[in-house]
């Protein structure tokens, strides 16, 4: 008996395809919008700036977050003052 292959289809390609056949709008960045008085960026801002990184602790890139080019870098140093200061940690607390 001849076995049938198995065909694997990516995660990316099924991203892809996904991406083709949604016809949703671009995310917008939140602190570019005409309510950026409340979200502003601050280091002390701890609970804010939670919302950017993974459980693993590292920063979310702008194509998932949606924030623009200039204020992704913003964050990031924003995000690195504050493991500086300790107020974020550096890596998640449970290992593998």
């Amino acid at each position: 008996m001849a076995r049938k292959a198995k065909l694997k289809v990516s995660t990316r390609l099924l991203r892809k395809k996904a991406r083709r056949s949604s016809f949703s709008t671009g995310k917008q960045c939140r602190f570019c919008s005409s309510d950026a008085q409340e979200a502003t960026l601050d280091y002390k801002n701890g609970s804010m700036l939670r919302g950017f990184i993974t459980e693993r602790c590292k920063i979310l890139p702008s194509r998932i977050s949606g924030n623009c080019a200039r204020h992704q870098r913003a964050l990031a140093t924003e995000i690195k003052k504050a493991r500086i200061m300790a107020l974020l940690p550096f890596t998640s607390s449970h290992t593998l």
